[in-house]
């Protein structure tokens, strides 16, 4: 339940001062993890094309865009630093269905509650667990609405105060490559991994790609939430 010190490095990812000097200095575009492509299944399985999404810490990636172009219809974007979402606000002026917002996830009250039929997290709880009140803020965050493996994600998201139904999938990072004559404890990436009363993989699981993105969707009664976590940094996708 502590900050994920293992996977942190010196840059303070949950300070927005940090993100507003990151997005100056790179402009362009930058998607964290997997591109839409590969998470498309997952999106598409769990968030109708005609629910109204929030898309949580949007950065300048294109996964919004992308989603856009598969028929999402209405995408809110918000993201705690000012420079990113007036990049994006001008980028994306012409496409009606994208929307951007400066906002703290730790604190997002101007919305109502049940305004949003799915949130997407895609990288924002590795930030917040690599800053200072880790703890704090991953409650603060997941209230409103990585390195980090489920060792250290499901004991935020199982706790009793979310009510939330939590599936696990394990997907490889982009290139990698199966060896030769290696066989999988996978059947297919888009089943469900077995996991334990408390969240965890069984013990005998062997992870064939030791660098794989984990994939949580946790459901709350009609709401659906769905969390790709690296192992080791988070992208998360929450409904």
């Amino acid at each position: 339940m502590f900050k994920d010190v293992s996977s942190c490095n010196t840059y303070n990812y949950g300070d927005a001062l940090y993100w507003d000097a990151r997005y100056v200095e790179e402009g362009g575009s930058f998607d964290w993890y997997q591109r839409y492509s590969s998470l498309r299944p997952f999106v598409r399985n769990y968030i109708p094309t005609s629910s109204r999404v929030l898309m949580v810490g949007c950065g300048n990636a294109v996964m919004s865009e992308d989603m856009v172009a598969d028929g999402y219809e209405d995408i809110m974007n918000v993201d705690i630093s000012s420079v990113a979402i007036d990049m994006m606000k001008r980028k994306y002026e012409h496409i009606p269905q994208l929307k951007y917002m400066q906002m703290d996830v730790r604190d997002m009250s101007v919305f109502p509650d049940e305004s949003f039929e799915g949130v997407i997290d895609k990288g924002t709880l590795d930030s917040l667990m690599c800053g200072n009140d880790a703890p704090i803020s991953a409650a603060q965050m997941l209230g409103e609405i990585t390195y980090g493996d489920p060792t250290v994600r499901m004991p935020h998201l199982i706790r009793p105060v979310y009510n939330w139904k939590v599936n696990l999938y394990i997907i490889p990072r982009p290139g990698f490559q199966r060896p030769e004559g290696c066989s999988s404890s996978i059947k297919s990436y888009l089943e469900p991994i077995p996991i334990t009363e408390k969240g965890l993989l069984p013990a005998e699981f062997v992870l064939e790609d030791p660098d794989c993105h984990f994939i949580y969707v946790c459901k709350k009664d009609d709401m659906e939430l769905s969390s790709a976590t690296t192992y080791g940094l988070t992208v998360d996708l929450l409904q």
